[in-house]
């Protein structure tokens, strides 16, 4: 029995759908099974119907299927039955070719419109779609746009970006490798001034020690020839001086002062303060008056001080200036050069007695100078073994 073309649209539609739930399939359907279930309906119709129709297994196997999924409608129940080969199947085929054959325009007119609102509904649905596909297109084009001319800044960037680091690896290594050499020549300019330096301290050496010798062997000569002629003229050793002699004539037959001579010579002051660790103490206003009395006490300090600093820093000398500070209520504020220490003397005790002091506590043997014009204090500290030296030496 030829079936009608509404049963067989039904049966190819309910078969497309089932078709990968059926195993095994031969070969002409597994290629079909492998489409969307609408493709398979339009494109695997010829297929199915002939596999069908050919192998009754299969289509007892499709059947199986097709009834989970068959509803009540006259078309499903038709196609089933064909499917099924039940009884009375050829009766049910045939019930639904007349009636489909029967004309009905108030369900074909309906039908139609239904169909032709869905059509719209769908072009409209597809309209839109294509509206927000085109702008999501857009979109994608421009960011792709965007993500090109990025990319392409991005590589011409980083390749001049590499050239650049290229060419500084390349002027880092040739002046690595400059200075490598320039290095080589200084260290084997060095050994050679090195070794030329040693050569000439060693030639220095020798000339001076020659020196030395020649010097010492004179000297040795000298003195063996002095002592020669001394023990041969048999001269007595000297305990004073021509000098003394005159003077003693000349002397006062007053009692001397005991203790050091006064120093009045520059050069014999300077002689004392060249001992080692000498001390040095100043009469402050009495060399000051003495030596500038024109100027203001302020600029008569200013002006010992300066002398004193440079000449602590040529003897090394222990130096200390004592003011007198018993007349003003007010002390002036000294900046004393390095190594010179200021004292002022307390209300009631003139300078003279703070000086007294000073060199009372120093030990005896040390080398004590005093620098004053004060008659009184010279003696008196002259007495304990200091030299006392007047203010004009100090100052010249």
């Amino acid at each position: 029995m030829e079936l009608p073309d509404a049963v067989r649209a039904r049966v190819v539609s309910l078969v497309a759908a089932s078709l990968a739930d059926v195993s095994p399939l031969p070969a002409a359907l597994k290629q079909v099974a492998g489409f969307a279930p609408a493709r398979r309906a339009r494109l695997g119709a010829t297929a199915i119907m002939s596999e069908l129709e050919r192998d009754d297994e299969l289509r007892e196997r499709v059947a199986t299927q097709v009834r989970v999924r068959a509803s009540d409608e006259a078309g499903d129940v038709a196609a089933l039955a064909w499917l099924e080969r039940s009884e009375g199947w050829e009766d049910a085929v045939r019930s639904v070719a007349e009636r489909a054959a029967q004309p009905n325009d108030a369900a074909q007119q309906e039908r139609e419109q239904r169909l032709r609102e869905r059509a719209d509904e769908a072009e409209r649905t597809l309209r839109e779609q294509r509206r927000s596909h085109k702008a999501a297109l857009d979109a994608l084009k421009a960011e792709v746009a965007t993500l090109r001319r990025t990319l392409g800044e991005t590589r011409t960037k980083e390749r001049a970006a590499r050239e650049e680091a290229e060419a500084a690896r390349t002027r880092a290594d040739e002046s690595t490798t400059r200075l490598e050499r320039e290095v080589r020549q200084l260290r084997a300019q060095v050994a050679k001034l090195e070794e030329a330096a040693g050569e000439q301290r060693r030639q220095a050496r020798t000339e001076r020690d020659d020196v030395t010798v020649r010097a010492r062997m004179l000297l040795d000569t000298l003195g063996d020839a002095v002592a020669g002629l001394r023990r041969e003229l048999a001269l007595p050793p000297t305990s004073t001086t021509p000098g003394e002699r005159v003077e003693e004539t000349y002397a006062d037959e007053s009692p001397t002062t005991p203790g050091p001579p006064l120093v009045q010579d520059p050069a014999r002051l300077a002689q004392y303060l060249a001992m080692p660790r000498p001390r040095l103490i100043v009469d402050g206003y009495n060399v000051t008056k003495a030596a500038w009395p024109t100027q203001t006490l302020e600029a008569q300090r200013t002006r010992l001080l300066g002398l004193l600093g440079a000449l602590v820093a040529r003897t090394g000398a222990e130096t200390t200036v004592v003011f007198d500070g018993a007349a003003s209520d007010t002390r002036a504020t000294l900046a004393a050069p390095r190594g010179v220490k200021v004292l002022f003397s307390p209300p009631g005790v003139i300078a003279d007695d703070v000086i007294r002091e000073l060199v009372t506590a120093e030990p005896q043997g040390r080398v004590v100078v005093v620098v004053t014009d004060d008659r009184a204090l010279g003696a008196d500290v002259r007495r304990t073994g200091a030299r006392v030296a007047g203010a004009r030496a100090l100052a010249e």
